[in-house]
């Protein structure tokens, strides 16, 4: 199977490229985030990619376009859909290249955290792979949250402390907007 995974970020990306490795899949890691912000957050996450694709001589698609206007123009006004429609534009983006370029699948690393919707990405993942005759390649990594993150660190990749939109960053660093995001994210 010709699978391309999307990838948020090196941390998430860990477990999941090792998972499917052992499952005798070699996935090309796909980088397509314009939700990430500011533009330096956006360069660190990149920059540590780029280094763990050098180190397990994975296959990449990068994508280093740093499209702000276009992603505000899709989520602001959105309120509590835009986690969904943040998810819809990455695994659009991630099927549209993976049917051009001849992939069978497609998945995404965010299926490794613990703090996304599991569920709301299950559910575009299946929409958006009926729509383009792909297959969405489901996994539940959420179990290898902490080792992928620990190994991270040992590693010494760039560890972010917030999942990229600046919405994100607003909820991490102010508490009263944590705790009410916190209780929205599904199993």
């Amino acid at each position: 199977m010709k699978l391309l995974l999307h990838t948020c970020c090196t941390a998430c990306a860990i477990y999941p490229y090792e998972s499917l490795l052992k499952e005798n899949i070699i996935p090309t890691i796909f980088f397509f985030n314009p939700n990430i912000h500011p533009y330096r957050e956006f360069r660190k996450r990149l920059a540590s990619l780029k280094e763990y694709i050098s180190q397990t001589n994975a296959k990449s698609i990068i994508d280093e376009d740093y499209r702000l206007d276009w992603f505000l123009q899709k989520i602001v006004g959105s309120g509590e859909e835009r986690c969904r429609i943040c998810y819809t534009l990455r695994l659009q983006e991630t099927a549209r290249v993976a049917k051009e370029k001849g992939y069978d699948a497609f998945s995404t690393t965010l299926l490794v955290s613990i703090h996304q919707n599991h569920k709301a990405i299950k559910e575009i993942g299946e929409r958006v792979a009926k729509d383009t005759g792909l297959i969405f390649y489901y996994r539940d990594w959420r179990d290898g949250f902490d080792y992928a993150h620990k190994k991270a660190k040992e590693l010494n990749f760039y560890l972010q402390t917030y999942c990229g939109c600046i919405y994100s960053e607003e909820e991490r660093y102010r508490p009263s907007k944590r705790r009410k995001i916190r209780k929205d994210f599904g199993s």
